[in-house]
């Protein structure tokens, strides 16, 4: 693989991103991760790869995740740090513009920067997304108590409760990744972006950029969500039988045969 890496800086606050670059043509993609994973997770699950031959490749590790800054304030964690984080790296790497994909809160920030128009932004695809209030969101994934193992800092009992409420044991990979983490800059993260409220329907109406909105039929409540939200906008829903929100992202063909045509449609449109 051809790949830059480095770290960007954060204008606003001097928090520092972790990124990688991978490709050296066609247009820009930025693949955003879900809460408590890292940008690794995409190279894992092969999405790196699979795009790197039609596109330049970003990743990046979230703010309190990875390799990147992890602050103990949940004053960090407003969304416009997300996005600035997420520009610095882009400017890193010179991308003026780029599609981006995002799952769970990845999507999220996808979202965000769709309703506020960023010229930055070609079109986004949604993985497991939703305009609903994230606190809701998160306790739906994780469990009821999970910030109060974080702030204790004992990240195996965070991961042991997680499995609990799964019901199944996470794969290695995902296990590796949470261990990565730093537990009380994750309990400052969780708490940072459960302030959020519901993005409304008035707002989504005013997105521009196209978009792609894929949820597992057994993710609730996102994948009613997704759906909805993906007739209100009057573009393609895509349904992952049997998929819930653990399992969105593998195995990875399923989600590439949709997501690439829709980056090689927007492409030829320009």
């Amino acid at each position: 693989m051809n790949r830059i890496e480095g770290y960007a800086t954060n204008p606003d606050d001097g928090a520092r991103t972790f990124y990688q670059c991978f490709g050296d043509h066609g247009s820009p993609v930025v693949l955003i991760h879900g809460s408590a994973l890292s940008g690794a997770s995409w190279r894992g699950l092969g999405y790196v790869r699979a795009l790197q031959s039609e596109h330049r490749v970003l990743i990046y590790d979230l703010r309190g995740h990875g390799r990147s800054s992890k602050p103990h304030d949940l004053e960090a964690y407003e969304p416009e740090l997300f996005t600035g984080d997420l520009l610095a790296a882009m400017d890193a790497v010179g991308f003026e513009a780029a599609h981006l994909m995002g799952y769970s809160f990845g999507a999220r920030l996808a979202l965000h920067l769709a309703v506020h128009r960023s010229p930055r932004l070609l079109s986004f695809v949604e993985l497991a997304g939703s305009p609903a209030a994230a606190r809701g969101e998160v306790y739906s994934v994780f469990y009821e108590g999970f910030t109060d193992v974080l702030r204790r800092g004992d990240i195996d009992a965070f991961i042991s409760g997680w499995e609990a409420h799964l019901g199944v044991p996470l794969d290695a990979g995902t296990r590796q990744a949470l261990r990565g983490n730093d537990p009380l800059a994750l309990a400052a993260y969780f708490d940072g972006i459960s302030r959020k409220g519901d993005t409304p329907d008035d707002e989504l109406r005013r997105i521009e950029a196209p978009s792609l909105w894929i949820a597992g039929t057994e993710d609730h409540p996102r994948f009613e969500s997704s759906q909805r939200v993906a007739a209100l906008l009057g573009v393609q829903f895509v349904p992952l039988p049997g998929r819930t929100h653990a399992s969105t992202m593998f195995p990875a063909g399923p989600v590439l045969d949709v997501v690439r045509p829709f980056f090689d449609s927007v492409d030829a449109r320009r």
